[in-house]
């Protein structure tokens, strides 16, 4: 059984991202600087779909 008293376990935590932050990301993946996969990694942002709805709501906005 996993016990998470005698462990180094970090619960997951959501993070609130900047808009200037989402910003940097969404260019870095629009011109292909980077991946999504690439970015999630880089930036260590944890769920699958983030990048992704970023992505759709900040596309295009210069």
């Amino acid at each position: 059984m996993y016990n998470r008293l005698n462990t180094n376990y970090v619960g997951r935590t959501q993070k609130d991202h900047s808009i200037s932050f989402k910003l940097q990301v969404v260019l870095e993946v629009e011109s292909g600087e980077l991946s999504l996969t690439q970015a999630k990694l880089k930036y260590g942002i944890q769920g699958e779909h983030t990048i992704s709805r970023w992505l759709q709501k900040y596309d295009n906005l210069d």
